[in-house]
């Protein structure tokens, strides 16, 4: 594997499952891998749980590690063609990226949305152009579209708290005071597509994700129709793709919040979110500090889904 960037580049669910697995009881089995190897992580936007997880995964195979915060501590990169730059950006990303090719063994990068221009998120500009003109394979610690180690991590998990072959996972919208990206709603809902679970998104009208990653699944717009019968609720805020409203925040009603009402509707379900998340926002402390609250071995297993990873990438090097 030399690039990873979705579900698809990860191959057969199954065989990558077994291979979490197997890692998570021996981390440290396949350290000669990443002998002498380094991995550059290149970082547009904040991060925490990226940036330790895949840090330490890279250790456990005995990689070296080296971190770049593109805004903290380098030169401010022009990412357009044929701009006169005469301004505060000094260096232009398609030299800057083949010098850090020149670095390391594999670069990992996160960049957000930007909502400035949709076309140029949705279709990967940032990353892609790591991937072109590196000369290094590359994976996406979240980039406009999609977090596939996120949704990697969040498949582990369902898996080792799933009580039944084919449990009910609904992705629920929750209000948030600031417009996000759908890069998450968008990667979870296509890495349960490719799964045999029964899938539901719900969300209030003017939230339709991109066709592309709703595939399959049932959109339903009564959150607490969705909710009935779940086994695992993953609740995320985003903001609208739609245009003209791609984007913006068009809803902040609290109606919409996780509460233990709405759990109570479940099969006892199981609550997800992929951290950082606002208390009494997007769910209530009771709910989020409840039993049935998943969200620290979810994020536990950012490690494992980052480690199957570059695994797979030593492995092809």
């Amino acid at each position: 594997m030399r690039y990873f960037t979705n579900v698809h580049d990860l191959g057969n669910l199954k065989d990558a499952l077994k291979e979490a697995f197997e890692i998570k009881s021996n981390r440290f089995g396949y350290q000669e891998l990443g002998k002498n190897k380094t991995l550059m992580m290149i970082f547009f936007n904040s991060s925490l749980r990226t940036r330790l997880s895949t840090q330490k995964a890279a250790i456990n195979l005995g990689m070296n590690v080296m971190v770049l915060d593109i805004n903290q501590g380098a030169w401010k990169l022009e990412t357009e063609r044929g701009v006169v730059m005469d301004g505060d950006k000094p260096e232009h990303l398609l030299e800057a990226i083949p010098v850090m090719g020149c670095y390391c063994d594999i670069i990992g990068v996160r960049s957000f949305a930007k909502f400035e221009n949709k076309e140029d998120d949705y279709q990967e500009k940032i990353l892609n152009q790591f991937i072109q003109y590196s000369g290094r394979p590359v994976f996406s610690m979240e980039a406009a579209t999609r977090h596939p180690l996120q949704s990697f991590a969040d498949l582990i998990t369902i898996e080792e708290y799933k009580t039944k072959e084919r449990p009910k996972v609904v992705l629920t919208w929750a209000p948030h005071p600031r417009p996000l990206p759908q890069a998450v709603a968008n990667s979870f809902s296509e890495w349960m597509n490719a799964t045999d679970y029964e899938f539901v998104i719900t969300h209030p009208k003017g939230y339709e994700l991109a066709p592309e990653f709703v595939g399959n699944a049932k959109v339903e717009y009564n959150q607490k129709k969705a909710f009935d019968g779940a086994d695992f609720i993953y609740a995320k805020n985003w903001s609208a793709y739609t245009d003209p409203n791609y984007g913006k925040v068009i809803n902040t009603d609290r109606s919409w919040t996780v509460d233990s009402e709405k759990m109570a509707l479940t099969n006892n379900a199981f609550f997800m979110h992929c951290l950082p998340v606002r208390r009494n926002m997007i769910v209530s402390d009771d709910v989020i500090e409840s039993s049935q609250s998943i969200v620290i071995p979810e994020a536990a297993n950012r490690e494992i889904s980052a480690q199957v990873v570059l695994k797979r990438i030593l492995e092809s090097l």
